[in-house]
């Protein structure tokens, strides 16, 4: 049981001396990919009083985040067209840009707008994509992290994830016996955070979803751990699973009816499935070592989790409804646990035990495997719902901050709060 109780005594510990302060995450790109595609986006013609947002710079900020892009600054843009028919591309392959981002945003009779972009071909003079987007105040940075999205679809044929969303925990340290811990969710690109709950007992876990609209997650608030289901939208909650023992580790079923779960209320820490609606529960393991950490295959058809019953930590699989568990983790030393697996199923993410801990991903076909990260205690990854990217949490200068790498490792990022600590990510799905 020790692995069990290291990892939850570190991070109650962690999270104790936490501090956090107001402000969104602040991104940083930390490494890119060579050769980023050259693009250029001209901010989006606007007749009226200065908009909240910017689209164009929000955009500009997405897609140079994500590494893969290199956006030329807007101070050097060689002119300001708004519509292609304004477009010189001669001037534009002069300084280089294979392609060209144009628009502009109209008000609408019932107080909204109307958000029109072109992304252009330089080379080829013509356009690649084109729309009209309704938008309110109110949401005008969602509507640029969609034009991110189709921007980056269009130029790499993969989904971006600049709309989605992420959860992560922080606490407020008040003095040395009193924290407030804070469940908060933001973009992805670290704005528009807001808090889910508040509570002066250790909040951990925080699970989506798969429609994005409840999150799981374990308060200490009745001084014993207990799994709540959250409405992030009403914040109506409910209590799900409780009672003696841990109650931790959930996990929302792919069709979001049932959660898998650690419970030790019979002695030993072992899986569970609870049906949400009904409180109705199955137990899945019944080793006498610990069984916990448990994460659904994207279509059902398994689940895996962490066991020390080969005398150390590692990473199992077993159906849903029961039976035997296989081992997964073989050749990746002494220690593996958190897994998870990406969107399309193939690849597990865990975390990897050695001199440090560090975030590994799993190809699950051919048993081969890549580090992404190096420092000395990472944890709690957490795949985009695009499967391009890996959130995770990590130690940075000035305490705990969260880190995001790209599953082939040249794209990384550090997300911290302008003040404090921040940790225990979960990348949301896929807004709908």
């Amino acid at each position: 049981m020790k692995f069990l109780i290291t990892l939850w005594c570190c991070l109650v510990s962690t999270l104790a001396v936490a501090q956090i302060g107001g402000g969104p995450l602040t991104i940083r790109i930390t490494q890119g990919v060579e050769g980023a595609l050259p693009l250029a986006i001209v901010p989006f013609e606007w007749a009226g009083q200065p908009l909240p947002q910017d689209i164009a710079q929000v955009i500009a900020n997405d897609l140079t985040r994500s590494g893969r892009f290199n956006v030329m600054p807007m101070t050097d843009l060689p002119a300001r067209p708004n519509d292609i028919a304004q477009v010189n591309f001669k001037d534009w392959r002069t300084v280089g840009m294979d392609n060209l981002v144009v628009g502009r945003i109209t008000a609408t009779s019932d107080g909204g707008y109307l958000v029109e972009f072109r992304l252009l071909d330089v080379f080829g003079g013509k356009q690649l994509a084109g729309f009209q987007i309704p938008s309110h105040v109110s949401n005008l940075r969602l509507t640029a992290h969609h034009i991110s999205d189709i921007i980056y679809k269009t130029l790499l044929n993969t989904d971006g994830a600049f709309s989605t969303r992420i959860a992560y925990v922080t606490v407020d340290r008040k003095d040395a016996k009193n924290s407030l811990y804070r469940l908060q969710i933001a973009d992805a690109d670290g704005y528009d955070a807001k808090t889910i709950l508040e509570s002066p007992q250790p909040l951990m876990s925080p699970a989506w979803s798969p429609d994005g609209n409840r999150l799981a997650y374990v308060s200490f608030e009745e001084r014993n751990s207990a799994i709540y289901v959250q409405d992030v939208r009403t914040g109506a909650r409910e209590k799900v699973v409780s009672g003696v023992g841990i109650n931790s580790s959930p996990a929302f079923s792919p069709d979001g009816g049932r959660l898998a779960v650690t419970r030790s209320m019979e002695g030993n820490p072992d899986i569970y499935v609870v049906d949400i609606a009904s409180r109705q529960q199955r137990r899945l393991t019944t080793h006498e070592a610990i069984d916990t950490e448990a994460a659904w295959a994207p279509d059902g058809s398994a689940i895996v989790f962490t066991s020390d019953r080969g005398g150390g930590p590692q990473i199992y699989r077993m159906s849903p409804q029961g039976g035997d568990a296989k081992r997964v983790t073989f050749n990746l030393g002494n220690y593996n646990s958190r897994a998870s697996y990406s969107p399309d199923g193939k690849k597990l993410v865990m975390v990897n035990g050695g001199s440090g801990f560090r975030i590994v991903v799993l190809d699950l076909a051919t048993g081969g495997s890549r580090v992404l990260t190096g420092s000395s205690l990472d944890e709690s990854p957490s795949f985009a719902p695009n499967g391009s990217m890996i959130i995770y949490a990590t130690m940075g200068g000035r305490g705990t901050e969260l880190a995001a790498v790209s599953v082939d490792g040249t794209v990384k990022q550090r997300l911290a709060l302008q003040v404090g600590q921040v940790r225990e990510p979960a990348w949301g799905p896929f807004r709908k």
